[in-house]
């Protein structure tokens, strides 16, 4: 039978709440005054942030809830947080019996957006309710609607991915100047549109889109703010416009393409007659 929390007038109980990004970083963090170590997560005891108030109802709206807190924490940097790190993350919050380590979770959800505020940091949470606001059906596109890869897509990924190293870096124009790790030459021209994931370095887990080439330099839509080494190792994936042609013609995946060139727009629906 499941506990009924705050049934005495004393509990020894705390909140915890983990953070689970997508480069696979898994935090946990306790109002608690000592690390709590539960389902195998070291939860660190982080006085200076608080959950605020959880709504939960039982209803299809969105359950809210946020997170405030000081930029003071070592897992917690303001680098972090401006570079995107955490949107997206997911977020379980409840509460845990500091002596006899039952836990339970009250909200479980993603966050949405982090903003900063003087030295501290405010998440906004989206439950996972927020998956029913979201219309399932797709609209239709000329181009198509995969990612490049995915499910959908049903390319493998690791068929146009490539090891790369940084050989030198232009910071005010965002350009980088790679050499393939395999030693054979790669055409340049494959990659626009695709994406820099950086494996060592600064930026190490972050993915870049590459928008546009210069020479024999790439360029990147992420400012590269941060000093950067020779030597820095990098996957390169390859890109797609999302066009029929390419599909068809360099990829030979027509049959997945997620789009429908040939239907009429609304430019069509315009058109009108004229004279002569």
């Amino acid at each position: 039978m499941s506990r009924v929390w705050f049934a005495q007038q004393l509990e020894t109980v705390a909140t915890y709440w983990r953070i689970m990004r997508g480069d696979g970083l898994a935090l946990g963090f306790t109002t608690h005054d000592r690390d709590l170590w539960f389902d195998g997560l070291k939860h660190m005891a982080a006085p200076g942030m608080m959950p605020a108030a959880i709504r939960r109802t039982s209803g299809l709206d969105d359950d809210s809830a946020e997170i405030t807190g000081a930029i003071s924490h070592y897992a917690i940097s303001a680098f972090d947080l401006q570079s995107g790190r955490f949107e997206g993350a997911r977020v379980v919050v409840g509460v845990v019996d500091w002596e006899t380590m039952e836990h339970q979770p009250l909200y479980r959800g993603a966050i949405g957006t982090v903003s900063q505020e003087m030295q501290g940091f405010v998440a906004e949470l989206e439950s996972s309710k927020a998956e029913l606001a979201r219309d399932p059906i797709p609209r239709t596109s000329p181009t198509c609607r995969a990612q490049f890869c995915d499910r959908d897509c049903a390319l493998s990924a690791a068929r146009f991915s490539h090891e790369a190293t940084l050989l030198a870096h232009d910071l005010d124009s965002n350009l980088v100047h790679l050499t393939n790790s395999s030693g054979l030459g790669l055409d340049l021209g494959l990659l626009l549109g695709g994406t820099l994931r950086w494996i060592d370095g600064p930026y190490a887990g972050l993915s870049m889109t590459i928008t546009g080439r210069s020479g024999s330099f790439l360029m990147l839509d992420h400012p590269l703010d941060l000093a950067l080494t020779s030597g820095l190792r990098v996957t390169l994936r390859e890109g797609c416009d999302h066009t029929l042609a390419t599909c068809g013609e360099r990829f030979g995946n027509a049959v997945n393409f997620r789009g429908e060139p040939f239907l009429p727009g609304n430019d069509l629906v315009v058109r009108y007659g004229v004279a002569g």
